[in-house]
């Protein structure tokens, strides 16, 4: 965290509300990502990300040092996404993400692409964005959070409270369930 962020940080602390504001603009479109990755929701994560802001303001004498603020951060948003999928499934409703993503990930368009590759490009995504929405809610959140945020096997079994073995276990069948869809378009 550099001296900057952590000035913002003690200052949200001691209840300076503009400092929360700028610790929100700062790191809310990461956590909308990553929160709709694992719901594929536009309208779920926007509610998770909320919680996830409501229940870090509400917490931030709780947070230690130990990891690094983002981490804390996505810790919450993780469980905030998770939370929300509990209650969709209570309500069984569902919706879908329009578009989410514009870090990156699977939206790297080559600008000199023909059109029939622009369209395989739209096809693989559509059937990768299936394939997610059909996996566990632990192994699609593991794969999110090691191949598009990035994060420490650590710092995701932490998130989903696992042990590491079991959450190199989720990564590995997710890695393995795309492989079966991607390998035939080669």
């Amino acid at each position: 965290m550099t001296e900057d962020q952590a000035a913002w940080l003690e200052r949200a602390r001691r209840g300076d509300h503009r400092a929360f504001r700028h610790i929100v603009d700062t790191h809310a479109p990461a956590l909308f990502r990553v929160c709709a990755r694992i719901t594929a929701d536009k309208a779920l994560a926007e509610d998770a990300v909320q919680e996830a802001f409501f229940n870090a303001y509400r917490h931030l004498a709780d947070f230690d040092g130990r990891a690094a603020f983002t981490t804390w951060l996505h810790r919450i948003g993780v469980n905030a996404a998770l939370e929300q999928l509990r209650r969709r499934r209570r309500h069984d409703v569902h919706e879908t993400v329009e578009d989410y993503d514009e870090g990156p990930g699977f939206d790297a368009i080559d600008p000199e692409a023909g059109p029939e590759r622009v369209a395989h490009g739209a096809q693989v995504r559509r059937e990768v964005e299936a394939l997610l929405a059909r996996m566990s809610t632990i192994e699609r959140t593991a794969f999110v959070l090691r191949h598009h945020e990035g994060q420490s096997l650590e710092d995701i079994s932490a998130a989903l409270s696992l042990n590491v073995n079991a959450c190199k276990q989720a990564i590995f069948r997710a890695v393995r369930k795309l492989r079966a869809v991607l390998e035939p378009n080669g």
